[in-house]
């Protein structure tokens, strides 16, 4: 199979799909990997490394995608991007179309089969393809939550830690997956106050355990929300429902209750945020103030520390596209149930339920396109 990877052009997108390690691991099985000159500079994988490892490298983007089977990406494409799909080519990366209507309905209309990273899921539970990049997010979370506490940045002038004799600030992370999980973590060990908020027992139960009343553990309601709202320094938003848009669980009104200064950074941005007040920035312009509080939006968070997150990526997505490129996608997917549920549109039609619900269109089953 011919299999193209092209440089991101996302805002500050630094990630690329594979690294050359993943490349000749598919050259090794005789498929053609087609490289975008310059696709890896940003994660540190030079032109030469890729070469090296069999990939052929391509500098006219036009025909890079022209001629693909296989389009591996890390981000949503673009609208010039999308302009480039046709029928019969397979797009795999993750797309978060539940918060995007004009990508949903520009992936339909190119007819393509578009398959998300983020909705393939586990035999053990979870969302395999997801989690590093989550992992990444929720620990830069914590990062970007204190940089943005500091006077300069618009926060309360709060170091996280504090010192002795200061109090540290109080840190509530909603959400307890992957991303509250390493959010708390981080803020833990960096010396915060820590809560996390969740409406699973079981989850909580676990956490509990597994850091001994470190981090308070409680279980989420409106009141137990409203006492976050009050009392915290920085609140992480890392809710998820898979494939869908994300709840909004704070409101423009609740602001007038946070600290002066405080910090919300909504890690659930590419699924339209779990903020009221919330809307995408990058990491250029990576904040902005509401009523006095600090909001952090960026929608490529792990994009800024590109070499980490690429290695991670690949290392998640590199059997998926294997399979792909052996089987095709219909084999590949009629194989693997947690895979099939990575499809979410093909040949114009939606095939990913929660995305059909909502824009309103109709779904139809994806095991029917495979069986």
């Amino acid at each position: 199979m011919k299999i193209a990877v092209p440089k991101e052009i996302k805002n500050h997108e630094y990630r690329v799909a594979l690294t050359p390690s993943g490349v000749r691991e598919l050259t090794g099985r005789d498929h053609q990997v087609v490289v975008q000159a310059g696709a890896g500079e940003g994660a540190g994988f030079p032109d030469a490394d890729y070469e090296a490892a069999g990939a052929t490298l391509e500098a006219n983007v036009t025909t890079l995608w022209r001629d693909a089977e296989l389009i591996i990406k890390v981000k949503e494409p673009q609208p010039e991007e999308v302009e480039r799909l046709s029928s019969g080519q397979i797009l795999f990366t993750y797309l978060h179309l539940a918060a995007e209507e004009a990508l949903t309905q520009g992936l339909i209309q190119s007819g393509a089969t578009c398959i998300a990273y983020e909705t393939i899921t586990g035999a053990g539970g979870g969302l395999p393809l997801l989690a590093p990049m989550s992992a990444v997010a929720g620990r830069m979370a914590v990062q970007a939550g204190a940089h943005s506490l500091e006077k300069a940045q618009g926060g309360a002038g709060i170091l996280l830690p504090g010192v002795p004799g200061v109090a540290p600030a109080k840190v509530t992370v909603i959400g307890g997956g992957v991303v509250g999980e390493n959010a708390a973590r981080m803020a833990l060990g960096l010396g915060a106050e820590v809560t996390i908020l969740d409406k699973s027992l079981a989850r909580l139960e676990v956490l509990d355990h597994r850091y001994q009343g470190r981090i308070k553990v409680v279980y989420s309601t409106a009141d137990t929300l409203d006492e976050a709202v009050r009392e915290s320094d920085l609140i992480i938003g890392a809710v998820l429902v898979p494939g869908a848009a994300a709840p909004k669980l704070i409101s423009r009104a609740q602001l007038a209750e946070m600290k002066p200064g405080s910090v919300l950074v909504d890690v659930a941005i590419d699924q339209g945020g779990c903020f009221e007040t919330s809307h995408a920035t990058t990491h250029a312009a990576p904040t902005y103030a509401v009523d006095g509080v600090v909001h952090y939006c960026v929608a490529n968070m792990p994009g800024a520390v590109a070499r980490t997150s690429t290695q991670a990526l690949t290392n998640a997505t590199l059997p998926f596209v294997m399979a792909l490129a052996d089987k095709g996608w219909q084999q590949a997917l009629a194989d693997d149930p947690h895979f099939l549920a990575g499809l979410n549109i093909h040949a114009g039609q939606v095939t990913y339920p929660a995305v059909a619900k909502a824009f309103g269109l109709e779904s139809i089953d994806a095991a029917t396109l495979v069986s």
